[in-house]
């Protein structure tokens, strides 16, 4: 693993600086989401039992290095307190004196919530001189948010390369789930990449196809691959210009070994609205004044097939317009199949990116996957194959 994790710290009477994601939906001053919260109480109650100080660094929104009233943190602690069971003391300020009291006041048992680091200019820029100011108020650094590692900030990569530095168990979580998946998997090595456009997915889908098995390609993005193939898409959304990428993409893919499934049936409709006339067609069959807006049964018979002969999935993105009824269908399906290959213990399976959770969410199957990250950005960039500042510092760290 290279990282340590809490087990491996002692933390009796030490500050402990948490990094933490939650950075929560609010409306009218209240959170309505506390999922992030929810998935750092683990850590904290650690810490807490081990006879630590936890002390929360955090971001909220897009402050720009400026103190914006209304992204305080503040907002957040009673959600806050409400799922940890214990006080949360909260600070107006980050660093300096005022912090510092804070913590010193801080009795056992209880969290104290920093500001928001964003307020500082020097967190995004992950200047030497706050990274310094952060580290003279812990004794130990640990990271609980991996949905910013990809972020080479002050509280996420330079904070661990100041303090004695762990995994918290969020964290811990996600690397050992993603070392399964893409690190050290079991073969076959099936992954599930959709969305609307290869051009945003270029980087993944050339490190995929030299790591996997079997490349299943959903959503807008087949429409691109099927088009590259000279095959007429109608009205459907697709990257035109990006014929000569897909097209080596496919070569790449055929050169090492890994087989990429394409919708052979479609679902097409006139118009984009829930409940729109709709009918399956071959992939060939788009008509011209229609738009492919899911895969068709026949592809969905394959994809569980060839997850039926899987160990490892790994899915980002939907394979069809999963919002609207009727084109939820083959993403719901195959979401469900590989929930039941899940459960009965013949496949890891391992997905991320928000879209793919709300669909695995509406398809009523996120808690059977092996794991689902609400980690994004840096969810995406770790299958792209890409060093993530906030993990490589703990791999370095004090």
């Amino acid at each position: 693993m290279g990282w340590k994790t809490l087990d491996d710290m002692d933390l009796a009477g030490k500050v402990v600086l948490t990094r933490v994601d939650i950075n929560v939906p609010v409306e009218n001053g209240t959170v309505t989401d506390d999922t992030r919260i929810r998935r750092i109480v683990p850590t904290i109650r650690d810490i807490l039992e081990k006879g630590g100080k936890p002390v929360l660094l955090a971001h909220f929104g897009r402050p720009k290095g400026q103190r914006v009233p209304e992204m305080s943190l503040e907002i957040v602690r009673p959600a806050l307190e409400a799922a940890l069971g214990v006080p949360v003391r909260f600070s107006p300020e980050t660093v300096g004196p005022e912090a510092r009291k804070a913590i010193d006041a801080l009795p056992e048992g209880e969290v104290l919530l920093l500001e928001n680091t964003r307020f500082h200019p020097g967190e995004t820029k992950n200047d030497p001189a706050f990274a310094d100011a952060l580290a003279a108020l812990g004794d130990v650094y640990v990271n609980d948010a991996f949905s910013t590692a990809h972020r080479a900030h002050a509280s996420t990569e330079g904070l661990a390369r100041r303090l004695p530095a762990a995994a918290g168990r969020l964290m811990e979580a996600e690397l050992k789930a993603l070392e399964a998946a893409l690190g050290n998997p079991e073969r076959p090595v099936t992954a599930v990449v959709g969305g609307a456009k290869v051009s945003t997915k270029l980087d993944l889908l050339k490190n995929l196809v030299g790591k996997v098995d079997n490349l299943v390609i959903g959503g807008g993005m087949a429409n691109t691959f099927l088009a590259a193939q000279g095959i007429d898409v109608g009205k459907s959304l697709c990257e035109h210009e990006m014929a000569d990428t897909a097209r080596a993409i496919l070569e790449e893919a055929e050169a090492k070994g890994c087989r990429i499934i394409l919708p052979v049936d479609v679902v097409v409709a006139r118009e984009f609205r829930a409940g729109a006339e709709s009918e399956t067609v071959p992939a060939d069959a788009c008509p011209a004044d229609a738009m492919i807006l899911d895969a068709g049964p026949k592809t969905v018979e394959e994809i569980a097939e060839v997850f039926g002969n899987s160990k490892t999935l790994i899915w980002n993105g939907p394979l069809g317009a999963f919002e609207i009824e009727p084109f939820d269908r083959a993403t719901n399906a195959a979401a469900k199949r590989a929930a039941e290959l899940t459960r009965a213990g013949r496949l890891v399976s391992v997905a991320g990116g928000g879209d793919t959770v709300a669909a695995l969410n509406k398809a009523g199957v996120a808690d059977d996957f092996t794991y689902v990250s609400t980690a994004g950005g840096a969810f995406l960039e770790w299958m792209e194959g890409k060093e993530l500042p906030g993990v490589a510092a703990l791999m370095g760290g004090n």
